[in-house]
């Protein structure tokens, strides 16, 4: 009986073919490429035909070198090299480029110089081509942001903490040394007046130490320390408060930065390399969507929400003319400045507050019930009714200023006899007098919001920003892997999101 072999189909790799197949039929017609191909031809690039010279040789064309980048991040090919060996063996890129092969530092030097001023208008060109199409809605936003972190040491970093105290250490220094002068000056050393260390700059400094070294010099009988902590003055202080003075113009406003990207910060993240939520310098990263399309974003320095939404909203108003409608948002915009910024441009707002979610809670309410939010309030009167009865009269305004230079302006009421109350002690900590105080501008915001998120649009609303905003960071994040920034500086890290957020367009319309 003859054995059965296996039969296989037809394999000769070295046979010529008659009619080679061309990159068009190896595409699929559903594929993404053709998605960015369309958008990309569809959109005004005129921007970006700009940051072009008319003069010296040929370039590769910006429009194919888009297509390139954006595809890349839609695909999750983030390097410029991995990108260059992508046009060289990758059959989609191949017919992206019309088999033109650039190499990694064109398609770098695009990225981060080429796109620099044009990428944003490129975006909202997308955006505004989505939303004819009836894809998304420029009105209507779900605004959230998240940490991302930058391409930065984790371990060279500068906090302005420690410059305020490395100051104070040399003022302390100079006050003792400038104290032993003056101790074994004589008449002909002619001291003047000690100079003011409340604040020290490196002109006072350096006035201090001259002085300092004319008059005890020349002095033979100085004791030993002095003149090993004169000696060390004059090799470190000018230079070291030069230093600081540079340290803190980087600063500005924030507490820390890396030494290897300047305008990254330290950020608590969520999650980190060694899964302890350990300090990292990142950037706060804010973006508006709508039906999970990306419809604005900005890149923040500082670590907190609730000071990014002015900016924030600036940037859509530049970009399409206009402010939203409609803003949904957590708790971390809730704050008076907002609620009045939000009001003074007629947006309707579902932001709610820090305490929004805890008052929804029963049992929340159970356990504070000598809280503030629980005294009644007498308006004929213009004073409060603590928890024994007392009245608790006004004594007085208290203002403050927001790290973004807005007023808050509280009244405050202060209580009569808490000494004698039976319920002192549990009705408040202080060993004095009970005082509250009220800021009533935003207590009459919190309280529109209040109805406005319990209404059955807010409710609605709510429950939207999950499945919406939240979507984003997650499948950008974890589906596509993009956890660290690659590029250095907040102009080029703006570039880096943008393509992000047009790959993350293209990708939610290819699907």
């Amino acid at each position: 009986m003859a054995i059965q072999k296996p039969t296989f189909k037809a394999y000769h790799q070295e046979q010529i073919m008659l009619f080679p197949p061309s990159l068009e039929e190896l595409v699929p017609q559903s594929h993404p490429v053709r998605v960015v191909n369309e958008v990309i031809d569809k959109i005004d690039i005129n921007t970006l035909l700009n940051a072009y010279q008319t003069k010296g040789c040929s370039s590769y064309h910006p429009k194919m070198l888009l297509k390139v980048l954006v595809y890349g991040y839609v695909s999750n090919v983030y390097s410029s090299r991995k990108l260059e060996a992508s046009c060289k063996e990758n059959i989609c890129f191949m017919w992206l480029t019309g088999m033109n092969f650039p190499d990694h530092n064109t398609i770098n030097r695009f990225r981060g110089v080429r796109l620099k001023e044009a990428l944003r208008s490129v975006f909202e060109e997308v955006v505004k081509l989505l939303a004819a199409e009836g894809l998304l809605s420029i009105d209507e936003i779900y605004t959230d942001g998240t940490k991302m972190e930058a391409n930065a040491n984790r371990y060279t970093f500068v906090w302005k903490k420690a410059i305020q105290t490395n100051k104070e250490k040399m003022k302390k220094q100079l006050e003792d040394i400038w104290n032993y002068a003056q101790s074994v000056a004589t008449d002909e050393d002619n001291m003047p007046t000690p100079p003011d260390f409340t604040t020290i700059d490196t002109e006072k400094v350096q006035s201090t130490v001259d002085k300092l070294n004319e008059v005890l010099k020349p002095k033979k009988d100085i004791d030993t320390k002095v003149k090993a902590k004169l000696r060390y003055i004059n090799q470190n202080f000018p230079q070291n408060i030069a230093k600081y003075e540079k340290q803190e113009v980087i600063l500005g406003e924030r507490n820390s930065y890396s030494k290897t990207d300047t305008d990254a910060t330290f950020m608590r993240m969520k999650e980190d390399h060694m899964l302890n939520g350990q300090l990292k310098a990142a950037y706060n990263v804010q973006i508006s969507t709508s039906n999970q399309y990306i419809v604005n974003y900005t890149i923040h320095p500082n670590p907190t929400d609730t000071t990014t939404l002015r900016v924030h909203l600036a940037q859509h108003e530049a970009s399409f003319g206009k402010s939203p409608l409609i803003l949904t948002a957590d708790a971390g915009y809730g704050s008076e400045e907002n609620y009045t910024l939000m009001q003074e441009k007629e947006m309707t707002a579902f932001v709610k507050y820090n305490m929004f979610d805890k008052e929804q809670n029963n049992n929340y309410n159970s356990k504070h019930p000598f809280s503030q939010d629980k005294l009644f309030y007498s308006p004929d009167k213009d004073c409060y009714i603590c928890p024994m009865g007392q009245e608790m009269h006004y004594i007085g305004d208290s203002k403050r200023k927001t790290a973004t230079d807005f007023e808050q302006t509280s009244r405050k009421y202060q209580a009569q006899n808490c000494s004698n109350c039976p319920l002192n002690g549990v009705c408040h900590k202080s060993k004095t007098n009970r005082v509250i105080e009220v800021n009533v501008n935003l207590k009459k915001l919190k309280h529109k919001a209040h109805e406005l998120l319990n209404s059955e649009q807010g409710i609605e609303r709510r429950k939207q920003r999950c499945h919406d905003v939240e979507p984003v960071f997650g499948n950008i994040k974890q589906n596509h892997g993009f956890r660290r920034f690659m590029l250095r500086s907040t102009k080029k890290v703006q570039i880096e999101w943008g393509l992000l957020a047009i790959a993350q367009n293209l990708r939610k319309k290819a699907a």
